[in-house]
């Protein structure tokens, strides 16, 4: 006992140390838990060595992290998913595990007889690092574009296809239609229950000792463990069970409150689960760093092939087909659980090979394609000329191919909005209710295939091209344009700033009013000496806007002014909602 609780306190120094580095380093913080973990474990120098202590804490730091994911998966999004997202998800989830499969048992590794290595495999490289690539998306502003959101749908549908893996995994070595059935079955009634229970009889309890913080953190542990058990005894596992007791807690009302109690217990075991699998890894031999090697490779490409093409097939253009398929082109931290489990003595479904190497193409690819994402607008650009030259079309062309433009040929209107968001929504919108004769002079250059579809839809002009590129403006008729609205603010311009463009747009028309917008106060007089004839600074409208709010809620009018708001929310048409 007292030998665990030394082993815990190493651990958790470790990954703390490791953690600071990795912070200075700009690598995600998994890889310094695995790091800390591998340093102490006896590949390395040997100051954990009890198989008990590792085990317990990696138990542990599991059903804490499936919890974690379970809190995490919002049903309401896998429900409501358009077809663009269920489709690529659908063909990068099962065109990925059956490609995988099949690869990984060709070069050799096992399929049937007890042993399922190639499976495991196949499994493992069908899904994405949900920390790994959030965080990255995040940091780039990304989230809330097509290609974030088409991102983050597939990683909520790669989730519950490892709850469906999760299901049947203990049946693997008699995996018939009946025992196939009862694993649903039995996944029903335990989903089942625990939705009912988190429904109907845990929103009472919490209500009454929502005051009480420890209680609630006792609660949501309790509530986890209980639902572990409850799957243990119906023959399917603890780890599921954490999981579903995750996905029935982040449905009911104090879902929000629940999750920050639980935070930092549930991360301070996550880390350990990674310290924890960090020392099961073996000191890389040139057997295992070649495997994994190869098993990261396949992983890239097979990415490539089963999001891409169905994107691409969905007409949504080059870029927007692209850019999920390198945010989704790493492994993720479930399938380095699936392989721990198959590898434990409860199911031995895999070899200690496919597990280790797992876990070292897991660091490889959560290093490189951070560096990838973070570059992912430049390598875009660097692509698709190459693409191109292959035969594949782009939105531009295709449109070309349709009779909408004739190639070569400089289109435009003359007001040219440059991008397209949320500001250039709002300012479509006022324009049909305000100033419905400038709308046929209004055309729209941007890459977003979504915009481009309602634009057509409301009778706008709509130019495909990337505002970055030159060749882009030219063909876009900015030459001819009398006024050119700048949208994007710099924060979301990619590959360009708009001190740079309005100096590009300066140059191209001498002549033309440009309007641009600026986010600190600062960029305003660059702009200005750029060549802009006027700068938009939404956060002026905005502390107007607070100052309004502010003045009704001194004088108790506060609520008039939400439904007036709401009443004008309402009559919106806006492209971007």
């Amino acid at each position: 006992m007292h030998e665990l609780i030394r082993d815990i306190a190493l651990c958790t120094a470790a990954a703390w140390l490791m953690g600071l580095a990795a912070q200075l380093a700009r690598q995600p913080i998994i890889l310094a838990y695995l790091a800390a973990g591998f340093l102490l474990g006896p590949s390395m120098l040997s100051w954990v060595t009890s198989q008990e202590s590792i085990g317990t804490i990696s138990e542990l730091g599991l059903i804490f992290l499936l919890f974690m994911i379970g809190l995490e998966i919002d049903l309401k999004k896998i429900m409501s998913a358009g077809k663009s997202i269920t489709v690529t998800a659908a063909v990068q989830i099962f065109g990925g595990l059956a490609l995988g499969t099949a690869v990984f048992h060709l070069l050799g590794f096992k399929f049937g007889s007890g042993k399922w290595d190639a499976l495991y495999l196949g499994a493992a490289a069908a899904m994405s690092s949900t920390v790994v690539i959030v965080k990255v998306l995040y940091d780039k502003r990304e989230l809330d574009t097509l290609p974030g959101r088409i991102t983050l749908g597939v990683l909520v549908l790669q989730d519950l296809f490892a709850i469906l893996f999760l299901a049947i995994q203990p049946n693997l070595n008699d995996l018939k239609a009946s025992i196939l059935v009862l694993s649903l079955l039995r996944v029903g009634i335990l989903v089942g229950t625990a939705l009912l229970v988190s429904k109907y009889v845990l929103p009472p309890l919490f209500h009454k000792v929502a005051r009480l913080p420890e209680l609630v953190l006792v609660g949501a542990i309790g509530w986890c463990f209980l639902v572990g058990e409850f799957a243990e005894r119906l023959h399917l596992s603890r780890e599921m069970g954490a999981l579903v007791a995750g996905v029935a807690l982040s449905t009911f009302p104090y879902a929000l409150d629940v999750t920050a109690k639980v935070t930092s217990l549930r991360d301070f075991f996550v880390t350990l689960f990674f310290v924890g699998l960090g020392m099961k890894i073996q000191k890389p031999g040139l057997e295992v760093l070649g495997w994994a090697l190869a098993f990261g490779a396949f992983a890239v490409v097979s990415r490539l092939v089963t999001t891409f093409i169905p994107l691409y097939k969905l007409r949504l253009g080059l870029r927007a087909s692209l850019l999920p398929a390198i945010n989704l082109a790493q492994v993720s931290e479930f399938s380095l659980v699936l392989l721990e489990l198959g590898a434990s003595d409860k199911f031995n479904h895999v070899s200690p090979l496919a597990k280790d190497m797992t876990s070292l193409a897991f660091v490889l690819l959560a290093a490189f394609s951070t560096f990838g994402m973070m570059r992912s607008d430049g390598l875009i650009r660097w692509l698709i000329p190459h693409l191109k030259r292959l035969g594949l079309r782009d939105l531009d062309s295709v449109a070309a191919g349709h009779g909408h433009e004739e190639p070569g040929e400089a289109h435009g209107g003359r007001i040219l909005f440059l991008g397209f968001f949320r500001a250039a929504s709002s300012l479509l919108d006022e324009l049909e209710r305000h100033a419905p004769d400038l709308l046929p002079h209004v055309a729209v250059v941007d890459f977003n295939p979504l915009v481009h579809a309602e634009l057509k839809v409301r009778g706008i002009r709509v130019i495909y091209g990337d505002i970055s590129q030159r060749d882009t403006l030219l063909h876009a008729g900015v030459a001819r344009a009398e006024v050119l609205v700048c949208t994007v603010p710099d924060s979301l311009l990619k590959g360009i700033t708009n001190e740079k463009l309005v100096r590009s747009l300066r140059e191209v028309n001498p002549n033309a009013r440009i309007i641009a917008p600026a986010e600190v106060l600062s960029e305003a007089p660059r702009l200005i000496a750029a060549g802009a004839s006027y700068v938009c600074m939404g956060r002026l409208l905005e502390g107007r806007e607070l100052l309004e709010a502010l003045r009704a809620a001194e004088e108790g009018l506060l609520d008039d002014k939400r439904e007036r708001l709401m009443s004008v929310l309402g009559e919106r048409r806006e492209v971007l909602p």
